[in-house]
């Protein structure tokens, strides 16, 4: 069983920044291809960045790379979404997800939030201006 928990989330006001964590309990966070989404109110889940098992391959929403940073660190058992530069329009619910990926599957990245068989709970992100 795969339990993963964000945290980070805040409210910042435009061009600040910030750093969501997402930690697993129970199955390594190594096994799984981690993905980050987000759903404003009112929209539908969107994709935000994914990070492969082995932190060796990243894959973003058009638009935020350059702003976005996703990042792996396995000894912590964690995976990271730097956020800088945040606007108003980045307010929304952001969860993390996990995907269990076979070694000999290859390093891959997931950005279909339907592959994904685990969720958090979601943390929530507001930007004012």
């Amino acid at each position: 069983q795969v339990q993963l928990v964000e945290s980070g989330g805040g409210s910042v006001q435009n061009g600040d920044s910030l750093r969501l964590s997402c930690t697993t309990s129970g199955r390594a966070l190594g096994v799984l291809t981690v993905g980050w989404f987000r759903q404003a109110p009112g929209k539908d889940r969107e994709f935000v960045a994914a990070v492969s098992r082995s932190g060796g391959n990243s894959l973003y929403s058009e638009g935020l790379e350059g702003r976005f940073t996703v990042s792996r660190a396995s000894a912590e058992n964690s995976v990271y979404l730097q956020m800088n530069n945040l606007k108003s329009e980045d307010t929304a619910v952001y969860f993390c997800a996990g995907k269990i990926v076979p070694s000999w599957s290859g390093d891959t990245v997931v950005r279909t939030a339907e592959e994904y068989s685990y969720w958090g709970q979601g943390t929530q992100v507001t930007v004012s201006s």
